[in-house]
């Protein structure tokens, strides 16, 4: 019996890693610059997701820090949703240089195998590359000005309470996110000029 289950593994893993593959393969005609600043959109996002989860464990002061948190949300699922969604987000540039942002997945309910209007893909991310390279350029110049972004003065002993080489690594982590928005505009406009003409 143990040695049946191990010989139907490997093709159910086989046919995983195909699909996988498949659907995250480069897409038609997507030019070299174009694929590898899709690729570089996660990693603008991972610094700060690194930094928020670090700090928040290895600084015994921020466990008991609520802010405007809902008092049954915990700190750290805050900190856990908000990364994750932050890279899930941020994944979603692969997607236009690559089959999935061609084709529905088979996973869509009901849109499964039919074509991703162009458009939409394309006003999406558009917007977003606009909204994010506003959010955070206006988060690093309110910043710099010692303000928040609803323009209150920040605390005095922002951003780190322990010294200055916390506040250098958590500016290091963050200003990766300047190029978020950048990246996902490049990437939209060669997924807009690409799927001008119909899709073959």
């Amino acid at each position: 019996m143990a040695r049946a289950t191990r010989t139907e593994l490997p093709p159910v893993r086989g046919r995983l890693r195909s699909r996988w593959a498949a659907a995250h393969a480069r897409a038609d005609d997507v030019p070299q610059w174009a694929w590898l600043a899709a690729l570089a959109v996660p990693l603008t996002v991972l610094p700060s997701s690194v930094w928020r989860l670090a700090s928040w464990f290895f600084e015994e002061g921020t466990h008991d820090m609520r802010g405007d948190l809902p008092a049954w949300l915990p700190g750290w699922a805050y900190l856990v949703s908000l990364s994750v969604l932050s890279e899930l987000l941020a994944l979603t540039a692969v997607g236009l240089v690559t089959r999935w942002g061609e084709v529905f997945p088979r996973w869509v309910p009901i849109l499964a195998g039919r074509r991703v209007p162009p458009g939409a893909v394309t006003v999406a991310g558009a917007s977003g590359a606009v909204l994010l390279t506003l959010l955070w350029t206006a988060a690093f110049v309110t910043q710099a000005a010692g303000r928040t972004l609803t323009g209150e003065p920040l605390p005095a002993d922002f951003p780190s309470r322990q010294g200055p080489w916390q506040a250098a690594l958590l500016n290091v982590s963050y200003a990766p996110l300047l190029l978020w928005g950048p990246l996902l505009g490049a990437v939209t406009w060669a997924y807009w000029h690409r799927r001008r003409t119909p899709l073959r």
